[in-house]
């Protein structure tokens, strides 16, 4: 990063030599090497470094954040959402200028260290999806690499002001995360690590968020009544010794009681169920596990699999892979003839050293990667719908993953031995064989080691095969996830495909008649009460807060039903890292509280069709279809045209408008 940043110094230079009128053009020139320094290893601390100089310099001269006495915290949240990157920089500039006021770098009568850091704890407060690292797919696409930097630079500020200053919000965001049962929490657990730290000083004031913060720090540090207060492994082991049959039941009750009550594992329960096990203790496991009649059944009918899976994969590393034991067991994957046997061989898999080395990468070398592997392919049979495509443009990978991993695990386990031993997954594209260690690089430009250790041994093949077969359909006029769709994903997806533009002109196709499809056919009340079979690949026009276009991206359909209030919602899976999103208009998708399963997300039936531009469908019509309602397709039809089909009456509508989601 030398040469960059003495770039950036020489650019801070001639900014503070230029004139008034030439500024703007060197300001933009700073920024973009700004922006480039902020996603780099210690960029931020180099930019804090150089805040006084690009102060005088005058980055902020001419601009909105000049005055640093008048900017609104409020603001802060829809610059990120629908600014241009340079305009984004600045405003990442201007925030670590107030942290150099509170630190005593900057020194201005205009702004006093005290409201400067109330500033960035308001910043920091509104813009807890950053701090969590879970941009949506909206600042995904329009920030690209720079969409992690940004939550990067929000625990930073963080990290500096003190985990106190937004103590009862941060808490809050954690439990509406957790609620949607991510596979990967591990930026979760690190804010629950601090947030321990921090309650252990007295003089910090809890308030309304202790009940929460209990909950969380005791279900990672202090579930049961033998850990509660934190002993530490080999201490925890010596009790379990002591412990009499009743007690170990109530170790096992507590441990269960936390896991499924919060959605985390603590590394203690991965110690008692190893214990449990080396000391002859197996009956215990079904309580530990928090097993139901279905799960206790899996449980005895493959009891030395799940033995050996415990044995194999569950360490106090991986131990929130004992989440996803339990959710295989209680989801019954294993009465899937194919899927037992499968695991046999997945525990017994000689890794080839590039998967084995990314692994390594992404979750350390603490453990061998093939039991992190393994550990992986748990908690994904067990919680389909919380594996996330990260910050990676991989939406139809990691929905891919998660489509099989609910529906076909047999055909998913298949494709993770292909990669994990032989580093290459072969699949067929209308009778032509593809390899994924012959193709070019796909969408991801580096290793996805966000996400869960599936996803990061297949999603660099997944996607380089997406993309082949895109390339393949070049030049066919229509939209290439026609013959993509149900190649990639597998059999169960409709071989009639409906989209609601023409991909030549982007403009809007026959929209009241896809309307209209997919109203008789997938509603239950007008396609004679048939539920969705197979979980479908669809795709949505996602739109910002404001209703505003921004990409199409790949989800899932899963299933169509009323909910407690005799709403019909959708219910569906969203590849990303967080599901509850704002599409505008009063169309906020929900993630808790509507009938929603853990990892689901849902909207309400026309609000779901008013983002829908393309869904497969059966020739087969099955059932008696009754009368659609008489002003359904017109508001469903506003409400699109209200929002992503705003402009798409425009005969200069541009073609690239409609590329494919990525």
């Amino acid at each position: 990063m030398s040469s960059l940043l003495s770039k950036l110094d020489h650019a801070i230079e001639q900014l503070g030599q230029v004139s008034a009128i030439a500024k703007a053009r060197h300001q933009f020139h700073v920024l973009d090497i700004c922006g480039r320094v902020l996603g780099q290893e210690n960029g931020i601390e180099a930019l804090c470094m150089r805040m006084p100089a690009l102060q005088e310099a005058g980055i902020f001269q001419g601009t909105d954040w000049a005055e640093p006495e008048y900017l609104l915290a409020n603001l802060v949240p829809d610059t990120l959402a629908y600014a241009e990157k340079n305009t984004v920089v600045l405003d990442c500039l201007s925030q670590l200028r107030m942290l150099a006021i509170v630190d005593g770098q900057l020194s201005t009568t205009r702004v006093s260290p005290a409201d400067a850091r109330q500033f960035l704890a308001k910043v920091l407060s509104l813009n807890l999806s950053w701090v969590m690292g879970f941009s949506d797919e909206s600042s995904r696409i329009r920030l690209g690499s720079l969409a992690p930097a940004i939550s990067e630079l929000y625990r930073y500020l963080l990290a500096h002001l003190g985990y106190e200053t937004i103590l009862s919000e941060l808490v809050d965001e954690v439990w509406r995360v957790l609620t949607q049962r991510p596979i990967q929490v591990n930026p979760i657990k690190t804010m629950i690590n601090h947030i321990s730290i921090l309650v252990s000083q007295e003089q910090i004031q809890l308030g309304d968020a202790k009940l929460g913060i209990d909950r969380l720090v005791s279900a990672l540090y202090g579930p049961t009544q033998g850990c509660y207060d934190d002993p530490g492994l080999p201490a925890y082991c010596e009790r379990l010794s002591a412990m009499d049959t009743n007690s170990l039941q109530q170790e096992a009750m507590g441990f269960a009681r936390a896991m499924h009550d919060v959605g985390l594992v603590s590394d203690y329960h991965a110690t008692f169920l190893r214990w449990l096990l080396e000391n002859d203790q197996p009956d215990v496991l079904p309580t530990a596990l928090g097993l139901s009649n279905t799960g206790l059944d899996c449980l005895v009918t493959y009891r030395q699999l799940v033995h050996t899976l415990i044995q194999e994969a569950v360490h106090p590393q991986t131990a929130q892979a004992i989440y996803g034991l339990a959710m295989m067991l209680e989801r019954g994957v294993l009465f899937d003839a194919p899927v037992a046997p499968s695991l046999w061989r997945q525990i017994n898999l000689t890794l080839h050293p590039d998967v084995a080395n990314a692994l390594s990468l992404a979750f350390g070398d603490h453990l061998p990667a093939r039991v992190h592997l393994l550990a992986g392919v748990m908690s994904v049979l067990g919680q389909p719908l919380g594996v996330a495509q990260g910050n990676n443009p991989t939406c139809q990978s990691a929905r891919a993953i998660s489509m099989w991993a609910y529906n076909d695990p047999d055909y998913l386990l298949n494709s993770i031995v292909q990669v994990a031993c032989n580093n290459n997954l072969r699949m067929h594209f209308e009778g032509q064989t593809l390899d994924s260690s012959t193709l070019l690089q796909g969408l991801s430009q580096s290793l996805p080691i966000d996400t869960d250790p599936v996803s990061v041994a297949l999603v660099p093949h997944l996607d380089k095969l997406y993309i082949e077969m895109g390339r393949l359909c070049v030049g066919r006029q229509e939209d290439p996830h026609k013959w993509i769709n149900p190649e990639f994903h597998g059999w169960y997806v409709g071989r009639e495909f409906m989209i609601a533009v023409d991909v030549q002109t982007g403009m809007l196709k026959a929209f009241d008649q896809f309307i209209e499809r997919f109203y008789s056919r997938y509603h239950p009340y007008y396609n004679g009460n048939i539920p969705v079979i197979h979980p479908q690949p669809v795709g949505i026009a996602v739109t910002n807060s404001q209703g505003v276009f921004v990409g199409w991206h790949a989800i899932t359909l899963i299933r169509i039903a009323l909910d407690q209030d005799s709403i019909m919602r959708v219910y569906f899976y969203n590849p990303n890292n967080d599901s509850g999103q704002d599409w505008g208009h009063d169309v906020v998708v929900s993630t808790q509280g509507k009938g929603e399963q853990y990892g689901e997300a849902s909207l309400p039936f026309e609000q779901f069709l008013s983002r829908l531009y393309l869904y497969h469908d059966d020739s087969i019509a099955v059932g008696t279809s009754a009368e659609l309602p008489d002003d359904a397709i017109g508001r469903i039809k506003q409400l699109a045209l209200d929002s992503w089909a705003k402009d798409r009456y425009v005969a200069s509508a541009s073609p690239a408008a409609a590329a494919p989601p990525h």
